[in-house]
């Protein structure tokens, strides 16, 4: 039995249950290397270039988790996931700095998932990827529909407020439980930035201690992201810009949060372009509290804490003073 190794990171907390029912369903034994430490992020510092962002670090940290243990890695070249839309870029070259970084690996499962043109592209990186398990090109397609009922399910339990651990560990979560009695924060970020508890230091956890709903992309129904940022001016470029647009519009336009916050990686390009354009939008056409909080290696855990419980307190000290009481300018 084939071992197929799967890092902990980026795209895992979006794609996991399918990756994993597709792989088993092939009869292939699926790993995954061990949560997120300090040593991941200084195994992964000691491979990766000084400029990549903290994802790519972690990521490189999990690859080197892996690789003694396994007789594949999937490292999928990503290189857009959605009509029309890419990626970052560092998703396509994933494959290559890992290769020319890491020593001593395994072979690597480097299928290009490119759904540009076409939603057909997800079908063609799976008959490419179990390839590598199987020549049987019927049992791959079965896999593949096997994988999209998983990943459905998957999708749906996120939608009820469920977090992407919980999931896998099979845990009951608390599930959206909106009162009057609590604030609704949105918390908008790339789920490997969100789902992470180390990468975070438990940002939503922290929140949910301090008495408030948290909601993300992930919970949000994808036609209402599409319809909210269908309404910016142009197309907007890359996948996950497209939602947070989507869910930061439909916060403005239906004036039911209390407030944003934008986690980010320092470095990431994307996120730099993205962060701008949702505070502008939201400062400009609502009065909803917004704050970026921006991570890497060196953010310290006190600080973090310090940023998040001063947002919340400002919020709460505005609703007791004055309902109208300007949330900037």
């Amino acid at each position: 039995m084939s071992k197929i190794g799967i890092p902990r990171a980026m795209y895992y907390y979006r794609y996991f249950p399918m990756w994993k029912a597709f792989f088993e369903e092939l009869g292939a034994e699926v790993i995954v290397s061990q949560p997120t430490s300090k040593k991941t992020l200084d195994e992964g510092s000691k491979y990766c270039v000084d400029e990549a962002c903290l994802a790519v670090k972690l990521y490189m940290g999990h690859v080197e988790n892996l690789k003694k243990d396994v007789d594949y890695i999937f490292i999928p070249r990503f290189t857009s996931i959605s009509k029309r839309e890419y990626i970052c870029p560092k998703f396509g070259g994933l494959p290559d700095m890992i290769r020319r970084s890491i020593p001593n690996l395994p072979k690597i499962i480097d299928t290009e998932v490119n759904m540009y043109k076409s939603r057909n592209g997800a079908f063609t990186a799976a008959i490419d990827a179990g390839g590598y398990i199987s020549n049987d090109p019927i049992k791959i397609t079965r896999a593949y529909k096997k994988a999209q009922e998983e990943y459905k399910v998957y999708k749906d339990k996120l939608k009820l407020g469920l977090l992407p651990d919980d999931i896998f560990e099979n845990k009951v979560s608390i599930v959206k439980n909106y009162s009057k009695d609590k604030l609704n924060i949105a918390v908008i970020g790339h789920e490997y930035n969100l789902y992470d508890g180390y990468f975070n230091m438990d940002l939503l956890k922290k929140l949910k201690s301090l008495n408030v709903n948290v909601s993300t992309i992930e919970m949000m129904d994808e036609e209402t992201i599409n319809k909210m940022a269908g309404k910016i001016d142009k197309k907007m470029f890359w996948s996950f810009g497209r939602a947070a647009v989507g869910m930061a519009l439909e916060a403005v336009d239906k004036n039911n949060l209390d407030g944003i916050i934008y986690l980010m990686t320092f470095g990431c390009g994307v996120d730099s372009f993205v962060s701008d354009f949702i505070e502008r939008k939201v400062r400009n056409q609502s009065s909803i509290p917004f704050t970026v909080l921006t991570i890497d290696e060196h953010t310290g855990e006190a600080g973090l804490d310090t940023r998040i419980e001063a947002f919340i307190d400002m919020i709460r000290w505005r609703y007791s003073h004055d309902t109208n009481f300007s949330a900037h300018g």
